[in-house]
């Protein structure tokens, strides 16, 4: 049977990919979406046929709806698009790699619509990791991780008993700062924070992963990806990218998933599981890395890994609070209105400033997420 996807965000480094994994092993793309990159949208609808478009940025709707009109292509804008696109059950599985809280009501929404999720959004499970987990679990819909590290995980355990997982080994590349303390950061520049060692990603996921809190955002996805207590996660920084994760078992022996950093793997195990076919990627040579280090993490200089661990160990509404906050001063950073340091700062303060609160419903994560945004906002 004919595979047909949906892809959330689509114009970016995972969509963009994942668009090739899809073509190269002929899978359908029934419809795309993307922030405001309404050109490449466009060019990527036409090149795929797709039925539906969904621009989220309501301002370039009618740009995009001039372009493709004579191709017969709907065109949507909005929440309201990406949800239509996500719960529309001419396509089989949703592959949601857009950036932010923006990914979870289109999460839920193919969720209730019993669609398989390829899962590239930190944020679906950071801030409603129990809704989502709990809905899927009543659907029957499985939720396969496309995160380099995530997807190690998850092929490491393929094979053996859950029960017997004794931790997880989450590695983390250190970011562009690795080895650096909190009075060398202080005057960093953007540029130098987008500039990643390993991976090209997006702005927003390049800051995060210069501050850590990319992996204290994975460490939260883990818990509830993999049901896991927080004390069974244990981040390694490991500056090669080979090993993208590992699984340790109660017999203390550890299986670990190797490559060369190369988003299609995870993005090709998610879309064609349990299959492995041939991957457009670089074969690995151990011999020509010849070395691969690992160290701990500083969770002092980089406080918002800190602060991310300490969100999900403290439950209920923190860990919402903690990516609510982050996402706003990343903003604001971005805008040059503070300083790389400040991030930190903001986003570990929210911890002693917002009272434990429990996250039962959507509109539970959104009151939450919006009272940590203004918080950063009064800070700034």
């Amino acid at each position: 049977m004919e595979k047909t996807i949906s892809i959330l965000g689509s114009t970016g480094s995972i969509g963009t990919q994942s668009i090739e994994v899809a073509n190269k092993h002929g899978i359908k793309i029934y419809a795309l979406a993307a922030h405001s990159n309404y050109r490449l949208l466009a060019r990527q609808c036409i090149d795929n046929k797709v039925k539906k478009a969904c621009i989220f940025d309501e301002g370039f709707r009618d740009s995009l709806k001039a372009i493709l009109d004579p191709y017969g292509i709907e065109v949507l804008c909005g929440m309201e698009g990406l949800c239509e696109i996500a719960g529309d059950p001419c396509s089989g599985m949703l592959l949601n790699s857009v950036v932010g809280m923006v990914g979870l009501l289109p999460t839920l929404t193919a969720i209730d619509a019993g669609k398989d999720i390829a899962l590239a959004n930190k944020e679906t499970l950071v801030a409603g990791g129990k809704l989502v987990m709990d809905k899927a679990a009543v659907n029957g819909v499985k939720i396969y991780p496309v995160d380099s590290e995530h997807s190690a995980i998850f092929q490491c355990l393929q094979g053996n008993k859950r029960s017997q997982l004794k931790k997880i080994l989450l590695t983390a590349s250190g970011g562009p700062f690795f080895g650096k303390k909190r009075n060398e950061l202080e005057n960093v520049t953007i540029e130098q924070a987008l500039s990643h060692p390993n991976w090209s990603m997006g702005n927003k996921i390049t800051i995060d992963s210069a501050t850590l809190m990319n992996k204290g955002l994975e460490f939260i996805e883990a818990k509830w990806l993999f049901d896991l207590d927080p004390s069974q996660i244990e981040i390694i920084v490991h500056r090669q990218s080979v090993i993208h994760s590992a699984v340790e078992y109660d017999d203390n022996s550890v299986i670990a998933q190797l490559g060369c950093p190369d988003m299609k793997i995870p993005i090709q195990y998610a879309l064609l599981y349990p299959d492995r076919l041939e991957c457009d990627c670089k074969p690995l040579s151990l011999t020509d890395y010849g070395t691969l280090t690992f160290d701990k993490p500083d969770t002092e200089t980089f406080g918002c890994l800190k602060a991310a661990i300490e969100a999900i160990k403290a439950g209920g509404a923190y860990p919402c609070i903690v990516n609510g906050a982050n996402e706003q001063a990343v903003q604001l950073f971005l805008d040059k209105k503070i300083s790389f340091t400040r991030i930190g700062d903001i986003v570990s303060s929210v911890l002693d400033n917002f009272a434990f609160h429990d996250i039962n419903s959507y509109e539970d994560v959104i009151k939450w997420d919006r009272k940590a945004r203004e918080y950063v906002l009064e800070k700034a």
